[in-house]
């Protein structure tokens, strides 16, 4: 297995005259197959929650997807399961699943109770999940229907940082309307997962398949965009860099020596990472110019090797007297991503301060950038949200977990 490292620029051509330019570069990383078969071992934790408000219906649907996960799973393949209410325990703790009807017995002793401690479960999902990291690719999916009442929201935070580190994935998913957006997406965005959105009971399963077929795609996991400046460039001060598929996140960056350091977490075989790169290039001489390399530092679990690296690809630009754009297409496809997500996220916080009517402008402009990406499915919820507030109507949690779940990504 190897990385495909691809890299554009929004315009690779520079003006002689001017003395600065804005580029935005477009790196795209997955994992190659040198050979059709199995990729690594998984290995999974479900972090369920069973509080009092799962009863019914909810945890019943929750049961059928753990159900439909555990025949899902291949010879090798490894499971663990902690359910929490307002404490957390280890229903079934990490291990090779050789008797799948044993399993399902015992997920379907439970039964809905207590409150909610969201920190607990990941505690303890963590803790199972580091058993059976060594050579296999490691992920929880987290799935809550409620606030963190008897937990504590830093400290969720503080665990799915620690889950990174420990190159684990945490995928987290809100259950009906009362889970707290904010926490779980940035559960998800610390550790390199998804945030997924389950209104009703009945998607349950299909949310939980689409997860277990996306996780069962990687190929390679802890990776690290690597990207080296040349003297001339710059990264921006303020969100420099951003992830912009499958989901689109903010990202940390962590100068290293003369490398920029850049955590994206797992690679998979069908599905691209794009990560967008904001740079500011100074005066360069007329001609054609290396501004920056990048590379990919990776594991590859299936054959339990660590710290490898991608071929390292130069970036250049040409320098023209005679300036002649050379736009990208999908690298302006990629930057109009962005600013949806962006649009969208100054929109709630002018909503918050109360300014509705800035509000609303914001998601009209949102959806017209989702237009222009053809993003028909995100253009109607962002103006559906938009008019809403101009027609004086409070938003339900519903908008407002649809609108933020539309501003990230392309829904199918």
């Amino acid at each position: 297995m190897r990385v495909g490292l691809q890299a554009a620029l929004s315009d690779a051509h520079l003006n002689l005259a001017q003395a600065n330019h804005q580029r935005q570069l477009a790196v795209s990383l997955s994992a190659l197959p040198e050979s059709i078969g199995r990729t690594a071992p998984l290995n999974l934790c479900l972090i369920l929650d069973h509080s009092g408000s799962m009863n019914g219906r909810p945890l019943e649907t929750v049961k059928q997807a753990t159900h439909r996960i555990v025949d899902s799973l291949s010879p090798g393949d490894r499971l663990s399961v902690i359910v929490f209410d307002h404490k957390a325990k280890v229903l079934i703790p990490n291990q090779v699943i050789d008797h799948p009807a044993d399993i399902k017995v015992e997920i379907n002793r439970i039964k809905a109770s207590g409150g909610t401690a969201i920190d607990e479960g990941m505690r303890l999902g963590i803790e199972e999940l580091a058993k059976g990291k060594k050579d296999a690719i490691s992920q929880a999916f987290l799935l809550t229907d409620g606030e963190n009442e008897h937990g504590d929201n830093d400290r969720c935070l503080k665990l799915a940082n620690l889950a990174a580190s420990y190159n684990l994935t945490l995928n987290t998913l809100g259950f009906g309307d009362r889970w707290n957006q904010d926490v779980l997406e940035q559960i998800a965005d610390a550790a390199g997962g998804t945030l997924s959105y389950i209104q009703q009971p009945e998607a349950a399963v299909s949310e939980f398949s689409r997860l277990f077929t996306r996780m069962q795609s990687i190929g390679l996991t802890n990776a690290h965009l690597l990207l080296t400046l040349k003297p001339q460039v710059r990264l921006a001060e303020l969100k420099p860099i951003a992830q912009v598929i499958p989901d689109t996140i903010e990202l940390p960056v962590t100068p290293q020596g003369a490398e920029y350091v850049v955590r994206l977490g797992d690679l998979m075989i069908d599905v691209p990472r794009v990560v967008l790169a904001n740079l500011y290039i100074g005066t360069l001489p007329e001609g054609t110019e290396t501004i920056a390399e990048v590379q990919v530092r990776y594991d590859d679990p299936l054959i339990g090797a660590e710290g490898l690296r991608s071929e390292r690809i130069p970036i250049q630009v040409m320098t023209q007297q005679n300036y002649q754009p050379a736009l990208n297409d999908q690298v302006q496809q990629h930057i109009l991503a962005l600013a949806k997500y962006r649009q969208t996220q100054i929109a709630e916080s002018k909503l918050q301060q109360g300014d509705r009517a800035g509000a609303a402008t914001l998601l009209q402009s949102a959806a017209k950038t989702a237009l222009q990406m053809g993003d028909q499915g995100a253009a109607t919820v962002l103006q559906e949200t938009a008019t809403r507030l101009q027609s004086g109507e409070e938003l339900t949690e519903a908008d407002r977990k649809k609108t933020r779940i539309v501003s990230k990504t392309i829904l199918s």
